[in-house]
């Protein structure tokens, strides 16, 4: 069976010259939950752009086993969604039912498929019964569930999410964490947030200056203090006692 995401030897510089990332090296499993973790402007949210497609470079990288081309784009469209590190940026409807219809009617599906795809995903993030709601009266986390909605409604198997805990406060992020906890798929996390990445990440992969550091076991990538402390970053809470 082919990883739902793999790269090998991915290297992508900016316009000026300067090194994005380089040499990077990583396959992730279908229903694993990766945390990619580092200081700001480590590269972690230009990966998540590669794995969508969006930013082309050196080095090969394959979805469920294909190659990011013109000719498997629009399968592999159909396998990915992105979840974008502001969720207003994918609210832009008059109503909450019409951004998560969006991506149902551009798939060609039908309007009865379309409701059905639209009230199952606001089901899953607990926004039923809010449909006809204008997304910006919504507060800060029922907009990032309706932007995860906004994904789901569409069935991929593989969902990226930058900064997904951004603004929230305490509650809504630990309302975040539990509707990410219950989502079958394959899931990467962009996040600085330490505390945020230990309680759903079962995997972690630490990026500086563009380049893989460590990547293994979430809790001892992020246990180790002396690791995370040269590459800017706090031990986790719940890892606090544990610390090497």
């Amino acid at each position: 069976m082919p990883k739902a995401i793999e790269l090998k030897n991915f290297s992508y510089s900016y316009s000026d010259g300067t090194a994005a990332l380089t040499d990077i090296s990583l396959s992730v499993e279908h229903g694993q939950r990766l945390a990619l973790i580092g200081p700001n402007g480590a590269g972690k949210s230009t990966l998540l752009l590669v794995m969508a497609g969006f930013v082309k470079g050196t080095g090969k990288v394959l979805i469920d086993g294909l190659k990011i081309n013109r000719k498997n784009l629009k399968k592999i469209r159909t396998l990915f969604g992105s979840c974008l590190e502001n969720p207003d940026d994918q609210l832009f409807m008059p109503t909450l039912f019409d951004d998560v219809a969006f991506g149902p009617l551009n798939m060609g599906l039908e309007a009865e498929q379309v409701k059905i795809c639209v009230a199952k995903a606001l089901q899953t993030v607990g926004l039923a019964g809010m449909a006809d709601k204008a997304p910006h009266h919504l507060s800060a986390g029922q907009k990032r569930a309706a932007a995860i909605a906004t994904i789901l409604s569409m069935a991929p198997q593989i969902i990226t999410l930058d900064e997904p805990d951004g603004s929230l406060d305490p509650r809504n992020r630990n309302n975040l964490i539990q509707l990410l906890e219950g989502l079958p798929q394959t899931l990467v996390i962009a996040t600085c947030n330490m505390n945020f990445a230990a309680a759903l990440a079962d995997r972690a992969v630490l990026l500086d200056k563009g380049r893989i550091i460590a990547d293994g076991n979430a809790g001892e990538i992020m246990s180790d203090s002396k690791l995370m402390t040269e590459h800017g970053l706090e031990v986790p809470d719940e890892f606090a006692g544990d610390r090497l």
